[in-house]
This record gives C-alpha cells, sequence and structure tokens, in this order.
C-alpha cells in the first residue's frame, strides 16, 4: 500500500476543499480508511474513517456538519470533502488504513501513514 494525499492550498475562511488520497500500490479496497490532520505545534487529531465498502462512516465531532468522507473504489480514492472551513482546519491532512476497532480515533490503531497535504484557511 502507498498512499498519497493531494488537494490541498490554501482558501479562505468559508470556503471549500476536496481532499483524496490515493493508494498506487491499488491494493487498499479491502481496508478502511482514515483521515487525520496535524497542525503546527499540535498532535495528530483524527479527522474521519470509512469502510472499505463505503457503507459506513463516522467523523469527529468538531467535523460533523462541515466535512464528508466517500470512497471510490473503483478508483482507489478515498475523498475528504471539507466545507465552511475555518484558520483552525489549517494543518496537514493525511490518510492511513485502520488496523484497529472500527469507530477508533486513536492514531496507533491506523497504520501505512501516507505523505500528507497542507490546508491553510486564512481569515
Amino acid at each position: 500500500v502507498q498512499l498519497q494525499a493531494s488537494g490541498g492550498g490554501l482558501v479562505q475562511a468559508g470556503g471549500s476543499l476536496r481532499l483524496s488520497c490515493v493508494d498506487s500500490g491499488r491494493t487498499f479496497s479491502n481496508f478502511d480508511m482514515g483521515w487525520f490532520r496535524q497542525a503546527p505545534g499540535k498532535e495528530r487529531e483524527f479527522v474521519a474513517a470509512i469502510r472499505w465498502s463505503g457503507s459506513s462512516a463516522y467523523l469527529a465531532d468538531s467535523m460533523k456538519g462541515r466535512f464528508t468522507i466517500a470512497r471510490d473504489t473503483a478508483k482507489n480514492t478515498v475523498y475528504l470533502q471539507m466545507n465552511s472551513l475555518k484558520p483552525e482546519d489549517t494543518a496537514v491532512y493525511s490518510c492511513a488504513l485502520l488496523r484497529g476497532s472500527w469507530g477508533s480515533k486513536a492514531p496507533a490503531d491506523f497504520y501505512s501513514w501516507g505523505q500528507g497535504t497542507l490546508v491553510t484557511v486564512s481569515s
């Protein structure tokens, strides 16, 4: 599995971005996936996770109503749609595979971290 996140950039507060996580190894179709973010000087924070089938997902409470996670198994891609962005959403966003229990938000329960993509939200 070789995960690569993309789609980050500079956006004004209130704007939207869609991040993509692609598995260039084309092997993650049977894995549950998650998105995390890490702001400068802060710990890695859970954002969202989705089942390998795309049938179920869960998000961090602070992201509910603004962020949506989805996946396209045919394209080996997981998406994170981020709306109503705030300056505090500024961070490097990364994707990873879930090896722990469904519902976990702990970074230690995820592995094969891909290279992240930087999201900067200006006020």
